[in-house]
């Protein structure tokens, strides 16, 4: 059984062009750009960092259109999972074509990644 080692919470948000999977993408590097997680190797000696569990959870507008895989690319190491629900928000802003919008929707993208380590 694996253990929660971490939680860590982000928001990311796709301004122009109305894509909920770079939404999501940036949600989660806000997450885990503030955790260092040196007691992978210095408390639980994890040699392969691959070995960690990496679960994702993202609440977007429009979960459907968000592509997974590229989401969780952003994660460098572990075993990772995703899961996405609708939610965030869609606030409206401007329509500039010439940067991809095709409404004025600025999607906010919430994401929660959970860092696990088996016993």
């Amino acid at each position: 059984m694996a253990k929660r080692l971490v939680i860590e919470l982000g928001y990311g948000i796709d301004q122009h062009g109305q894509d909920p999977t770079k939404a999501a993408q940036r949600a989660v590097k806000d997450a885990i750009s503030r955790t260092y997680i040196c007691g992978l190797r210095e408390i639980f000696a994890l040699e392969n960092l691959n070995d960690m569990i990496v679960e994702v959870e993202v609440a977007v507008p429009n979960p459907q259109e968000v592509d997974g895989e590229q989401v969780l690319s952003v994660i460098p190491f572990g075993q990772k999972s995703i899961r996405v629900v609708e939610g965030g928000m869609s606030f409206p802003g401007m329509v500039i074509p010439e940067l991809g919008d095709r409404t004025s929707a600025i999607l906010i993208a919430n994401a929660a990644v959970v860092v696990k380590i088996a016993e």
